[in-house]
């Protein structure tokens, strides 16, 4: 830097004119496609009911979804009310559809809030492997399940349906790893994409904010 660029900064600080820095801190950092997020080709059709979709695609028995569930559901609490976000589990093998099963069980239940955290602690946690239904009858009912209702409900068409559709939206989605999420049938990126949980949630967040732009322009 020259010295007549330095004293003219230095002067515009001294008289309050470098407020204008803190301004342009304060906004919306900004990404780029193909390094912290990737685009859907082609663009997917989204459940948002005229919100802002964001998915996660996720398996129970992944850690790396393991760790990222407690700063993403920290994350989700504080979505705005444009914004609607569901969880996908992905059916990659045998052992993925099992805890699907369980997943789309604890939903069609309206047991998500309270049993989701639960069935990662469990096999994580405990190692429990949950894979067996028999095992899952009995890890619902010491949480606090009817046997009978969790049994209904896991055998049922709707559970079955719901596995059919997210087998369909992993695929459309082209999801190659978990976790992964979505926004607005648009965008995917991930921790592993963003080079980090943190990092992740700001793309995110940068993401959500382009397609509220978006919808107002």
């Amino acid at each position: 830097m020259n010295t007549t660029r330095r004293t003219l900064l230095g002067a515009f600080a001294a008289s309050g004119l470098a407020l204008s820095a803190g301004k342009s801190a304060a906004q919306p950092k900004g990404f780029d496609a193909g390094i912290d997020y990737k685009e859907v080709t082609p663009p997917q059709p989204t459940e948002g009911g005229g919100k802002i979709e964001v998915l996660e695609f996720f398996w129970y028995g992944c850690p790396h979804c393991y760790a990222f569930e407690p700063s993403l559901n920290a994350w989700t609490k504080k979505l705005p009310s444009d914004v609607l976000f569901r969880r996908v589990h992905a059916q990659f093998t045998p052992q993925w559809v099992q805890h699907a099963k369980l997943f789309y069980t604890i939903e069609a239940l309206g047991e998500v809030e309270r049993l989701h955290r639960k069935a990662f602690d469990t096999i994580h946690g405990e190692r429990r492997d949950l894979l067996k239904d028999a095992e899952m009858i009995e890890w619902a009912a010491q949480n606090g399940v009817d046997k009978a209702k969790f049994s209904d409900a896991f055998k049922s068409f709707g559970v079955a349906g719901k596995l059919q559709r997210a087998r369909q939206v992993v695929a459309n989605y082209k999801v190659e790893g978990v976790p992964t999420l979505a926004v607005n049938g648009k965008f995917v990126t991930s921790p592993s994409i963003a080079s980090g949980q943190e990092k992740c949630l700001a793309v995110m967040d940068f993401l959500i904010d382009q397609e509220r732009k978006g919808k107002k322009a």
